[in-house]
């Protein structure tokens, strides 16, 4: 074989062909046979060598509690779990044999730090269920191998990077350690360490078999009375819709007889996408190929750890006597005629797209030059706009479930994953905090819509191995989605982020205009990339783990709001109406607040799931009854609400009530006028002055106290006008029909012009809210989380008879204490952080934080984190108080103090108009 040397040489003197980006050629012919040993880097696979057989391994039973559909890694972890938790009624189909997909030619690495702490939870579960738990319960031994892993950083932000890991997966209790170059040359003394500034290294990382894991997988589940059906494809979905125009899965399709289910569960893989098609789901994921080289034997090379070397994005694993090489290039092959007929099957390498990763793998072990290559493997794998999985139920079908979309983590992350999403589908909703993962985190006018899936899923691919930085945000298809102040802050120098497909304003740049430009694939494919991209340039100066250059720009928009006032465009948020007969119903079981105050009156309030865990917050206005005047009212003749929720998560919320409203049968209708109207939330000291001038009613604390509404004139124009803060200081929000937008921020700029009024993005918001201690859902309040722990008890109507959902676990938990609760540190040293720095108390690590930011205001870093007892107790206020706290960033520890109240304001003043 070739040496790997050579192949660099050799590709380098070649000559690249043009390729456009949307339809580069995937011309490289795949095997239609079964693929030969020779090029399989395990010592078996699940395939027969005599080919497939004509039909099914076993008889198709009339009926099952779900159907999983696809016998990769996340199908027979699914299937597993769904039989470990009870359902045994349950079938898998896989239309070949097991693995044949994309599982079987899968690398199997195992790393368990990550920057999510929810995914270190999910990869510490299927490191259980490989290493453990199914040798146990099989006698099986599923290949799992325990040779370590070292992270390699070229560079101080890359070893920040891997510090900041190694201060999380302390609070999980996995061991890792920083090395210098010469203690790595230590431990791996194969490797080029001249250039590093430094690894992590964590001893208990590892590999996993596909084979091997899938097999025992799948006696396991057959044991409990699972069934697992190979040879059988998939031909048709069939969908029935209730009485209440619900749509929901009625059974599942075969050449060789229908299965009636209630659910079926759609872990296809690449070939997912047809699976959604067949049941009217859409599944946004893209197929691209992905590859890695297997060397001839190396000396030395044995029980070593596997690396990766995400600056030179390449990955080393141990293949017994060899490695395997692989990595994440920037110009990919898009798989676009995606075959149904493809199992264990390879497409051949593309020596002129993999070769980036050859040159880095020889430079990180020079042996390679030298080394022989013994096979190619290039498969498929499904990627998505992300690099996370697409799990949980489909919007468009109730039953009908995702565990899709891996990245090439599948096997990485099937143990968690499928843990996760039994429980979904058997509760309704997962244990863990799945909101990265679940399908509902995509607006529904993106997930089908093809330009959007192929440039992030592109980006997504590039960017994987590198550095998670706090800030960064997308280049690929951006603008999506823009509200009406969109062009006017674009002009005074307004930098967007994107989320849900909107372009919000982050911060604001005083040198001028950073416009979005088109996405240039990096320069990939031959599209020309972009030049002079000040976006692009700014983004990049926010590439840092210290503050960034325009720390002071943020600061002077948090300090402009307190001290005066500020303009913040929250015209992203959803804006809902629940109205109908049994909408008051609805409200009171939806929502953990009393919504049912006189018209006129707006209530912040969660929504919970039935483990009493927050799925929301928002807040709920009354309405009036009457005619329509859309959109700033529906039509009722009855009890009418409407709901205002950040844009981020509108889909999830859409979602969240949806079902809720179906499952309880309620005649309520739900509609969306996110995109009719804009919202500007003009706040801070002055901001009574500048809207008295500009709005026709009476904002004085007694004719308009805090949160409460009404439809007043704005310079000529209807709005409602809502008085509330999510900055901690006197304010009110204007929600405006789209036409009237930008009349009515002009009348606001003019009219605050001599207050010194500016416009504020959502890097103050971040910075004023948790500075006031306001939650921001999904960060310091999850869907694992109550609101008991969340400090947001003001929130539920306990007091009163009425039920609302997951009342019953706050009682419960209530009467026995938190085990958990989130606690406010302050530091008196000024470094940042972001959240994810481990908490300790006395030395014992209890906690990390979820969300920190600078507080401008109180001069401190301020951070708010989930703390527990190590010993299972009750976390008391004095178990807090009597606790000397630190803070671990970075390997570095700070004093910290803990607060049980914001330090900012505790008593509320501001809000109310009150300054001293």
């Amino acid at each position: 074989m070739a040496f790997l040397g050579s192949a660099v040489r050799r590709v380098v003197s070649s000559v690249r062909p043009p390729l456009s980006p949307l339809c580069r050629p995937s011309a490289r012919a795949y095997s239609t046979e079964h693929t030969k040993e020779k090029n399989v880097p395990y010592k078996k696979t699940l395939k027969q060598e005599d080919g497939a057989s004509s039909g099914p391994t076993k008889p198709l039973p009339k009926s099952a509690d779900a159907v999983v559909i696809g016998g990769g890694s996340l199908g027979c972890q699914t299937i597993y779990h769904l039989a470990k938790m009870g359902m045994t009624n349950v079938v898998l189909l896989e239309r070949d044999r097991l693995t044949a997909g994309t599982t079987w030619h899968t690398a199997g690495l195992l790393w368990q730090l990550r920057p999510s702490d929810v995914e270190v939870e999910l990869l510490a579960h299927t490191r259980n269920v490989i290493s453990k738990d199914l040798e146990e319960e099989t006698g099986l031994h599923t290949g799992w191998i325990q040779n370590g892993g070292i992270f390699i950083a070229s560079n101080k932000q890359r070893l920040d990077e891997y510090k900041r890991l190694m201060s999380l997966g302390k609070v999980y209790g996995i061991e890792s350690h920083v090395l210098s170059p010469a203690e790595t040359k230590d431990l791996y003394p194969l490797m080029n360490v001249d250039d590093l500034y430094g690894t992590l290294y964590v001893p208990t990382d590892g590999t996993m078999d596909p084979a091997g894991t899938c097999t025992t997988l799948t006696r396991a589940a057959s044991a409990r009375g699972a069934t697992v059906i190979e040879n059988c494809p998939v031909t048709g979905i069939q969908v029935r819709t209730d009485d209440l125009g619900v749509k929901k899965v009625k059974a599942v399709e075969t050449a060789h007889g229908t299965i009636e289910t209630p659910c079926v569960v759609n872990c296809a893989g690449v070939w997912a996408t047809k699976l959604g098609e067949m049941a009217g789901v859409k599944v946004p994921l893209v197929a691209m190929h992905h590859a890695y080289v297997v060397t001839e034997r190396i000396e030395g090379i044995q029980n070593m750890p596997n690396v990766r070397d995400h600056d030179a994005s390449v990955y080393l694993r141990l293949q017994g006597d060899a490695l395997s090489v692989g990595g994440y290039e920037h110009n990919p092959i898009f798989w676009d005629e995606v075959s149904d007929k493809f199992a264990f099957s390879l497409f051949d390498l593309d020596w002129d797209v993999f070769m980036q990763h050859i040159e880095g793998a020889i430079n990180r072990v020079p042996v390679l030059e030298q080394t022989g290559i013994k096979s190619t493997v290039c498969g498929p794998e499904s990627f998505t706009a992300d690099h996370k999985p697409l799990m949980g139920e489909a919007p468009e079908v109730r039953g009908y479930f995702l565990g899709c979309g891996f990245n090439s983590a599948g096997m990485m992350l099937g143990g968690g994953c499928g843990r996760e999403l039994a429980h979904w589908i058997i509760h309704g909703r997962p244990e863990k905090d799945m909101y990265g993962y679940d399908i509902r985190r995509f607006h529904n006018s993106l997930t089908d819509n093809k330009r959007w899936i192929r440039e992030r899923s592109h980006e997504s691919y590039a960017k994987n191995y590198s550095v998670v930085f706090p800030f960064d945000e997308p280049l690929a298809s951006r603008n999506m989605r823009r509200d009406p102040f969109h062009q006017v802050l674009t002009e005074q120098g307004c930098v967007f982020q994107e989320r849900h497909g909107w372009e919000r304003p982050g911060w604001f740049n005083k040198d001028g205009p950073a416009p979005l430009k088109d996405y240039d694939y990096y320069g990939s494919y031959d599209v020309k990339k972009n030049v002079n991209y000040k976006y692009n340039e700014l983004l990049g100066k926010e590439y840092t783990f210290e503050f960034p250059p325009h720390h002071d720009v943020i600061k002077s928009e948090c300090l402009s709001c307190r001290h005066s006032v500020a303009v913040f465009d929250m015209s992203y948020f959803g804006k809902f109406y629940l109205t109908g007969p049994d909408a008051k119903k609805a409200a009171d079981w939806l929502f953990t607040a009393d919504v049912n105050k006189k018209p006129g009156s707006t209530v912040y309030t969660c929504m919970l799931n039935k483990k009493g865990g927050a799925e929301a917050d928002l807040t709920v206005s009354r309405l009036e009854s009457g005619a329509a005047s859309l959109p700033l009212a529906p039509e009722s003749n009855g009890d009418a609400y409407y709901l205002a929720i950040g844009g981020g998560v509108a889909e999830h919320n859409w979602n969240h009530i949806r079902t809720v409203l179906q499952d309880q049968g309620f005649r309520c209708q739900l509609t969306d006028h996110s995109e009719d109207m804009g919202m500007i939330s003009i706040q801070g000291p002055k901001s009574r002055e500048v809207l008295q001038e500009v709005l026709d009613t009476d904002l004085s604390n007694e004719a308009f106290p805090f949160s409460t509404h009404k439809v007043v004139n704005a310079a000529g124009h209807q709005v409602r006008a809502m008085r509330l803060s999510f900055v901690g200081e006197l304010g009110w929000e204007l929600h405006i029909p789209k036409a009237s937008c930008l009349p009515v921020y002009n009348a606001v700029m003019a009219a605050g012009a001599k207050h010194g009024i500016i416009n504020s993005g959502y890097r103050a918001i971040d910075s004023l809210s948790i500075e006031k201690g306001y939650r921001h859902w999904h960060a310091d309040l999850r869907p694992d989380d109550t609101p008991l722990e969340a400090g947001l008890g003001f929130t539920c109507k306990l007091k009163s008879s009425i039920p609302f959902q997951g009342r019953d676990r706050l009682e419960k938990q209530k009467e026995e204490g938190l085990r958990r609760r989130i606690v406010c540190f302050t530091t008196d040293d000024k470094v940042p952080m972001f959240g994810l720095e481990a908490i300790f108390r006395n030395g014992v690590p209890v906690g990390h934080l979820r969300r920190s930011d600078y507080g401008f205001f109180i001069d401190k870093t301020i951070g708010y984190g989930y703390i527990r007892n190590p010993d299972g107790g009750v976390v008391s206020a004095d178990f807090i108080k009597s606790g000397e706290f630190t803070l671990e960033r970075m390997g570095v520890v700070y004093k910290a103090k803990a607060h049980l109240k914001s330090p900012f304001d505790p008593e509320n003043k501001r809000v109310k108009g009150i300054y001293a």
